[in-house]
């Protein structure tokens, strides 16, 4: 089984930056994909960027140019950089680790706060 611990979300003004970081608890050169998705109050949880463990990136329309997903294989840690953030950002992000074919593991969450 997989564990994830997320780090390093907070309260940022509009047009500033983050950083999140997700620390696997497994080899993460042997986990298929990375993700971070982010639910927004009253709204779905949505992909906002992955990455394959053959380092194919994705990334949600609205976010293109602004997050960039990255992995670490020597640290075992996926980080999504978060820039130029504006208010609608604002939602708990979740980073998702899918180890197997059907087998999935969330992290916990992370607040981000953008405010105007």
């Amino acid at each position: 089984q997989v564990q994830l611990v997320e780090s390093g979300g907070g309260l940022v003004q509009a047009g500033g930056s983050l950083r999140l970081s997700c620390a696997t608890s497994i080899n993460i050169g042997s986990i298929i994909a990375m993700g971070w998705y982010r639910q927004a109050p009253g709204k779905q949880r949505v992909l906002v960027a992955s990455i394959t463990r053959g380092g194919v990136t994705y990334y949600e329309d609205s976010v293109k140019g602004r997050f960039t997903i990255s992995r670490d294989n020597t640290k075992n840690t996926v980080s999504l950089q978060m820039s130029s953030l504006k208010p609608e950002d604002t939602a708990v992000y979740y980073c998702n680790a899918r180890w197997a074919t059907t087998r999935d593991t969330w992290g916990q969450g992370t607040q981000v706060t953008v405010s105007s």
